[in-house]
């Protein structure tokens, strides 16, 4: 996303920031009003890059929504400039509405884990900064007791050397500017978008298909 050092993709092809503003696509989605939302569980994860961690979840059937935000800091209502500085103690975070009838939220950690690098420390790909840490912010006993099983068998298994991810209690999140809202979708010419973002949710694809919506 932002302060992105990764200089033989930028020499190659002028990759932008995350954050930067470029124009939509004319296609968009049609968001759910609160009234609709209001039916499903939610769920927060940060994962990186929240441009990226939105489009992959939601690809996911049983998943009805995804938005981008900020979680995990000490400061009400940041921007997204003040969350680049890594002052705020924000993660970016998303927020994942989600039928509990179709997914479990033992699939949702599945896809966290098969989505992105927990190993390494407060970066993801060419993203540094605390606020692209690997991230859980459980809810209730039960999230946290899964998200802490889920990593022990992961490390059992020998899946990676190590998991960096933190698992917290959510305390609050606040939602992302509008422009980052849906962003892959609406900007699939970004520089980031293609040269990040998209290969990312590629690799999830080919990783679970099993996990995808039909069209």
């Amino acid at each position: 996303m932002k302060h992105i050092i990764f200089s033989l993709i930028v020499t190659l092809i002028s990759v932008s920031a995350c954050g930067q503003k470029t124009k939509s696509a004319e296609i968009d989605k049609t968001s759910k009003t609160p009234a609709q939302l209001s039916k499903y569980q939610v769920a927060y994860f940060g994962s990186g890059c929240f441009w990226c961690v939105e489009a992959i979840y939601e690809s996911v059937k049983g998943v009805a929504e995804v938005e981008s935000g900020y979680s995990g800091g000490h400061v009400e209502n940041p921007t997204y400039e003040e969350v680049c500085t890594g002052t705020t103690g924000h993660a970016e975070t998303v927020k994942i509405y989600y039928d509990s009838t179709v997914i479990s939220y033992d699939d949702l950690l599945k896809v966290f884990y098969d989505s992105h690098d927990p190993t390494t420390l407060n970066r993801q790909g060419p993203d540094a900064g605390t606020q692209y840490r690997s991230a859980i912010f459980y809810r209730n006993n039960y999230e946290r007791d899964h998200a802490k099983a889920y990593i022990d068998e992961l490390l059992k298994e020998q899946k990676f050397p190590r998991i960096t991810t933190e698992v917290v209690k959510y305390t609050a999140f606040y939602k992302a500017e509008e422009y980052h809202q849906n962003f892959e979708c609406r900007n699939p010419n970004n520089g980031y978008v293609q040269a990040v973002s998209q290969p990312r949710l590629e690799q999830f694809k080919i990783k679970a298909p099993e996990m995808l919506k039909t069209k």
